[in-house]
């Protein structure tokens, strides 16, 4: 049996269909995918101050106790991110610096952005991993009674 032979024109049909077949599902995934920050990890937490009762001053971000210690909780809505170090609570723009993806996460000491894998310190804001080149900017809070504000 004659094996066909595949010409030219096939093989750049194949690829082109390939090529639409790829946009089409990265474009797919980023637009429908999982929110960052997703990921049920320990230290890697979402939220927001969606669930504030009405009596709650409006510059606060969360209570202390919902940071984890060693972690980090990204508030989604304010597009910040909350790092806690025992006592010591940190916040930055939860906005990567690299094309503005929206971090996901604090997890063993690097806030991350899960779009292309940047990493930056949880201590500083500072970049530890690219692509990204420019650190986090970083956010006046205050910590009173418990809770973390605005400043």
């Amino acid at each position: 049996m004659d094996t066909p032979e595949v010409g030219r024109r096939s093989v750049l049909e194949g690829a082109g269909v390939a090529l639409a077949a790829g946009a089409l599902g990265y474009v797919g995934f980023t637009t429908l995918g999982p929110a960052p920050g997703s990921d049920d990890g320990e230290q890697y937490s979402t939220g927001s101050d969606g669930e504030q009762d009405d009596d709650v001053d409006s510059r606060r971000l969360a209570a202390v106790d919902d940071i984890p210690d060693g972690g980090g909780l990204v508030l989604t809505e304010e597009k910040l991110v909350l790092t806690r170090d025992g006592d010591t609570v940190r916040c930055f723009s939860a906005v990567c610096t690299h094309q503005g993806c929206l971090v996901g996460g604090v997890r063993d000491g690097e806030i991350r952005c899960p779009c292309h894998g940047s990493a930056f310190d949880a201590a500083t804001g500072a970049v530890v991993q690219g692509p990204a080149t420019e650190p986090l900017e970083a956010e006046e809070i205050e910590v009173t009674n418990g809770e973390v504000v605005r400043a």
